[in-house]
């Protein structure tokens, strides 16, 4: 029980701090997508460039 509640609390923080980068980056759709890979966030990347919340590592 303590694991499924653990990951439900990180799940709420994470979709949380995506709303906060939403409004500061909201060029990249971090409302829609979540950070995660999606055509349109890698295509966001494209047009725009990494915001200071991406991973450098991440994008190669």
């Amino acid at each position: 029980m303590a694991i499924k509640l653990a990951s439900i609390v990180a799940k709420v923080r994470r979709d949380k701090y995506m709303a906060r980068l939403a409004k500061k980056y909201p060029h990249y759709g971090y409302e829609i997508h979540k950070g995660y890979g999606t055509k349109a966030h890698m295509a966001a990347i494209r047009k725009h460039g990494p915001s200071a919340a991406h991973r450098l590592t991440y994008l190669g």
